[in-house]
């Protein structure tokens, strides 16, 4: 699949899209934006800036959603132009997508919003490549349900994103064999390895997370074979006013992606010998 200037899927090398969880200034974007140029240049490893403009599903009204959708799209704009890199935002049901799509690259749906058939398929109407978050609640396979409805609507750019499915008592767990069932939808397979350590709801008016385990999962799924990764950093998580537990830290970011880098290479060097036994 080609996805803004690069291919992506299994038998190419591991793209990044990374970034803070929401928009917090502009200062901020323009920082971190320029820090993962930087380190994914060195590692030639493709990369997508993520930030959304809104966080709708937040655990209080009082937490911090964004800057909005016209202060938000100004910045995307910005670290588009000033920057030199694509950019990746959230999208909701009450968004006007074509205004957003007309900025951004690549448009992320919420996992939650997985199966409204009618978000999806508007989603994937704005020509735009699609990061498809699989829902806390659907079995790997389900997502074939979800591609096939985002392609009946004129759209194959379709990345599908696992983060986690929900456990109980605001825990999530990561099912390593999902990144190789979901790989038979044809779309490139995502992992959001710090979503997949938040704790949904953990601190009773918002999540928690435990962002020292990022590295284990993203190893791990890296090694089981994906496209890409996906990582919420920031410089400061402590913080940091959206998913601040479970955000890499920004200055840790390059030992961890050099790890992935090797371990990427060397499974896909060697291919995925499940293939031969998944298809029967």
């Amino acid at each position: 699949m080609k996805l803004c200037h690069f291919e992506a899927g299994i038998d190419q090398p591991l793209f990044l899209i990374a970034g803070p969880c929401v928009i917090e200034s502009e200062q901020l974007a323009m920082d971190t934006a320029g820090t993962l140029k930087e380190l994914c240049a060195s590692l030639d490893m493709p990369f997508i800036y993520k930030s959304s403009f809104d966080k709708a599903n937040r655990s209080s009204t009082a937490s911090f959603r964004g800057l909005g959708l016209d202060e938000g799209l100004r910045i995307l704009s910005e670290v588009k132009k000033q920057v030199g890199v694509p950019v990746l935002t959230d999208v909701h049901e009450d968004t006007p997508l074509a205004e957003v799509a007309a900025v951004v690259d690549v448009l992320q749906t919420p996992a939650f919003l997985c199966r409204q058939t009618n978000f999806i398929q508007n989603v994937a109407r704005q020509g735009r490549p699609v990061n498809i978050k699989k829902g806390q609640f659907l079995a790997p396979w389900d997502m074939q349900n979800v591609v096939d409805k985002a392609r009946a609507a004129g759209n194959d750019e379709i990345m599908v994103c696992e983060r986690g499915v929900s456990f109980g008592y605001n825990t999530l767990v990561s099912d390593m064999r999902g990144l190789a069932i979901m790989r038979s939808t044809g779309c490139p397979v995502v992992f959001d390895a710090t979503h997949s350590v938040q704790q949904p709801g953990g601190q009773g008016t918002r999540s928690g997370g435990q962002r020292e385990f990022v590295p284990v999962l993203a190893r791990a799924a890296v090694a089981a074979g994906v496209a890409g990764l996906f990582a919420e950093t920031h410089p400061n998580p402590e913080c940091a006013l959206s998913d601040g537990p479970n955000a890499w830290p920004l200055g840790m970011m390059r030992e961890l992606l050099e790890t992935l880098k090797e371990i990427d290479a060397l499974v896909k060097q060697r291919g995925f010998i499940e293939h031969r036994l998944m298809k029967n």
